[in-house]
């Protein structure tokens, strides 16, 4: 079976930045799991942030809070470490929470703390797809291409 890596939060695990999560529907993530095998991260929980924790968006190269303090560090840290677990669990395809300053996989905010979408990706996003990882939000959960076809052209 396919590993695919997915953002921990769309699978329901309470590690969104307010404590709780964006769990796609029961009836989609049965449906995942039939094809694939999830591996659910969280890159902001495994760079050692809090739960919840203050708002961050991407600003450039860097992660700030909504209060002002600079987060990169810890993003950077998860980033690394959430490739890390797709390399070990030899997973080639990721599905991301769209819009995340960490897994937002083609399109962030701004850093404005506006609401203001921009083109870009999140840091562990970024660092999953120069690895080589196929990207996906969860709106394009339908684009996701079967086992099959994925490896024949990989």
């Amino acid at each position: 079976m396919v590993s695919l890596l997915i953002s921990a939060c769309l699978v329901g695990e309470n590690c969104k930045y307010n404590g709780g999560n964006n769990a796609l529907p029961e009836e989609l993530l049965t449906a995942l799991r039939q094809r694939y095998r999830l591996v659910p991260v969280c890159p902001e929980v495994l760079g050692s942030l809090p739960t919840p924790r203050c708002p961050s968006e991407r600003a450039d190269s860097r992660v700030l809070t909504q209060d002002g303090r600079d987060v990169t560090a810890a993003f950077l840290s998860g980033a690394e470490q959430a490739l890390a677990v797709a390399r070990a669990e030899g997973c080639r395809l990721a599905l991301l929470k769209e819009r995340s300053p960490s897994c937002g996989p083609d399109g962030i905010y701004d850093g404005s703390f506006s609401h203001r979408l921009v083109s870009g990706q999140g840091v562990a996003a970024e660092l999953l797809q120069k690895a080589g990882l196929k990207l996906f939000g969860e709106s394009r959960i339908a684009e996701i291409p079967e086992v099959e076809t994925f490896l024949s052209n990989s």
